[in-house]
Formats: C-alpha cells, sequence, structure tokens
C-alpha cells in the first residue's frame, strides 16, 4: 500500500513492515487532489481539495502520525489492475489503521444537546454514502471531526447516536469500549460476524454511491468476500455477483430475507436485486443450520439456485403458489418466503407479500430440493 507522509507530503510504497498511519474518510468533493496531482507539490496545492490533504495531515500529525492513507491520493486509478487490489483490500486499510479520521465536511459548529447533534448528523453526507459504511465499521478506533477539523467526539462516545443515524445496533460499537472493571463491554455482540447477511445488508439500504456498481464494490470487505470490479456491468448485476460470492462461504439463508421493491410482476430468483431490498431486514437474524442437518448448503449453478427447502402448497391462493421457511426469524417470528412453480424450476412469488411470517400452527413438509431460477 501507499501511505501520504504528513510531513514531506510525499507518497511512498510499503509492501512489508508497514509502518503506523492514521487513515482518512471522507466524501469526495470537486477538484480532489490524485495520486498524479500529489507527485508535483505545486500542482497538488493549486486543488480546492488541497486544503483536505493539508488539514488531515495536520490533524494527525499532533497525534506523532507521520504517514497517513488518504484514498484520493494514494490510489493511481489510472492502472485497473490498482484499482481492483485497493477496492478490494479497503476494509483491511481501515481495519489496520491505528486511527481513522472521519471528515463530515458539512457539519458546522454548535449543537449541544444529543438530540440537535443528532439531526444534524442526519444531514451529514458521510452518512449517506456506500463507501462510507464499512469506513465506520472496520476501525478499531474513529474520530469525527467538523468542517473546521473541531473534534465532535469519538464513535465509541457518540455511539447511540451514530446507531440512531445509522441504524446499526449500537453494540457494534462497544467492542472498542470498556466499562469501569476494565472488561471489554458486549464482546459477542461487538463483532461483526454475530450480525446476519440480511441484518448487514440492511444498513446499506439507504446509503448510495456515485456509479451503480460502487453499492456492490463497497460491501466485500463487509462480507470477506472478494471479486473484480467490472465497471459498465450495472449495478444489478455486480450485485449478484456479490450475493454468489457471499454464499460461497456462508449457509446464512437470512440472505433471501428482503423485500421487492418494485418490478413485481417480474420473474425473480431468491437473490436481490440491490441492498435497498433489505430495508425492512433489519432485524432478521442468522438461520439455524441445525434445523436443516447436513442440508444446510446450497450453491449457484447454470440453471439456478439449488437449495433444500421445506415447501408447502397454497391452493386456496393458486395451485402453483408454494410458501417455504428460510429457517431464521424477524424478532423471534418465523419468517419465508412464496415460491411459484414454473416447470421444473421455481421463481420468487413478489406479487403478495414476498417476506411473510409463517404461523406455527401450518407446519410444512419435509425438505425437499428444488431449483429456483435466477
Amino acid at each position: 500500500m501507499r501511505l501520504l507522509n504528513t510531513n514531506t507530503f510525499r507518497v511512498k510504497e510499503f509492501l512489508t513492515e508497514i509502518p503506523k498511519y492514521a487513515i482518512l474518510s471522507h466524501t469526495w468533493e470537486k477538484d480532489e487532489v490524485t495520486f498524479q496531482d500529489i507527485q508535483n507539490f505545486d500542482v497538488a496545492r493549486r486543488k480546492a481539495g488541497w486544503s483536505k490533504v493539508e488539514n488531515a495531515c495536520n490533524y494527525v500529525r499532533q497525534y506523532k502520525f507521520d504517514w497517513i492513507w488518504i484514498d484520493t491520493c494514494c490510489i493511481d486509478k489510472s492502472s485497473s489492475a490498482e484499482l481492483s487490489e485497493a477496492l478490494n483490500s479497503m476494509y483491511k486499510y481501515y481495519a489496520e489503521a491505528r486511527v481513522c479520521i472521519a471528515y463530515l465536511s458539512d457539519l458546522g459548529k454548535g449543537a449541544k444537546k444529543a438530540t440537535e447533534l443528532v439531526n444534524r448528523l442526519k444531514g451529514c453526507k458521510w452518512f449517506t454514502r456506500g463507501w462510507t459504511l464499512q469506513e465506520l465499521i472496520a476501525p478499531r478506533y474513529m474520530v469525527f471531526v467538523d468542517k473546521d477539523w473541531q473534534r465532535v467526539g469519538t464513535r465509541f462516545s457518540l455511539r447511540h447516536l451514530v446507531s440512531e443515524v445509522t441504524s446499526i445496533p449500537v453494540y457494534l460499537f462497544k467492542g472498542e469500549g470498556r466499562d469501569r472493571f476494565g472488561d471489554v463491554i458486549n464482546e459477542e455482540k461487538g463483532s461483526i460476524e454475530h450480525y446476519s447477511i440480511a441484518q448487514k445488508m440492511s444498513w446499506a439500504a439507504s446509503r448510495v454511491t456515485t456509479r451503480p456498481e460502487d453499492m456492490a464494490y463497497c460491501l466485500m470487505g463487509l462480507f470477506g468476500v472478494n471479486m473484480p470490479p467490472i465497471y459498465g456491468e450495472g449495478g444489478e448485476k455486480a450485485f449478484m455477483r456479490l450475493q454468489q460470492e457471499i454464499i460461497k462461504y456462508s449457509d446464512d439463508r437470512s440472505i433471501f430475507a428482503w423485500v421487492a421493491t418494485q418490478d413485481y410482476e417480474r420473474d425473480r430468483g431468491l437473490f436481490a436485486s440491490s441492498p435497498s431490498e433489505f430495508v425492512s431486514s433489519g432485524q432478521v437474524d442468522k438461520s439455524d443450520s441445525e434445523d436443516l442437518g447436513d442440508k444446510s448448503s446450497f450453491s449457484f449453478g447454470n440453471n439456478g439456485l439449488r437449495i433444500h427447502l421445506p415447501v408447502r402448497s397454497l391452493p386456496e391462493i393458486q395451485e402453483d403458489i408454494f410458501i417455504t421457511s428460510l429457517s431464521c426469524k424477524d424478532n423471534d417470528v418465523p419468517i419465508g418466503i412464496y415460491l411459484q412453480k414454473k416447470g421444473h424450476r421455481y421463481i420468487r412469488y413478489c406479487s403478495h407479500f414476498p417476506l411473510s411470517h409463517i404461523k406455527d400452527s401450518e407446519p410444512l413438509e419435509d425438505l425437499q430440493e428444488i431449483v429456483v431460477k435466477e
């Protein structure tokens, strides 16, 4: 990785023995300083984004950091291979930094009361962007600063406010804190691994990216997967590839616990078309693989998604409509989805209540292997 020296403003590449470094999380504005610009000090300081680079260096230098990572300066985006490596390594960069400075460029001074600060944080662009989701979660320690580079608070001290703004459980921000006895607070819930795929998707549901494909690429680190970025493939195709990568490593069926927000009449498979379809899945827990025994795994092939599901017909609705359990719960209530049989395969039936509660009084049949069209 490349790092920017906070004293000389020179970029240096480190392959091994990476020094301790700070990292900047920010939203892109016009005229940012690029990797090419930073090679020439006179060119760089004429850019509008130079003040951000300079202030970031000044801020972390007071804490004895000689090195900082800033994406605009440290990634040569003219190289597709380097850009791909950086996008796949981004979560790691933030996780291994000693401190992350979250620069809220549109947050001014004031708001002493918590309710006022929450409303002002909700208006910050930083909390609406796709890439800043992993930048919020990955770092071990984070400091928020306002547009004048004045400290607002840490992620831990503001954890309840940040949770309210982002809908991310406050427990996830408690892993960096200790109680008055010196014990780690809620260590289990402070791990990203504690949360289901559906929950993590819901955190991104209301966020946006400039390029549609980035809505998938910015989530790779959150799910611990890697894939090459292909700009031009479109957001839906990129998000489909992301889900295919996720199921290679996880059998958590909450990945199917989404609600169609549009295209109700279109044939749908079990995969969502974007994180926005998980907007109501914030309380969905992981599926219980013990209920499924040795049939918890599923796989994706050229004919669709092959999966074992308990299926029950619903002739009172339509002869070819079935309901099935996802083996996970929403606020402790079992949930499932409707499927429609078409030939030898199934499609997701989205016309009516695609995410529904399953009544305990209506038992489902034993597991059977089916193929769902994608």
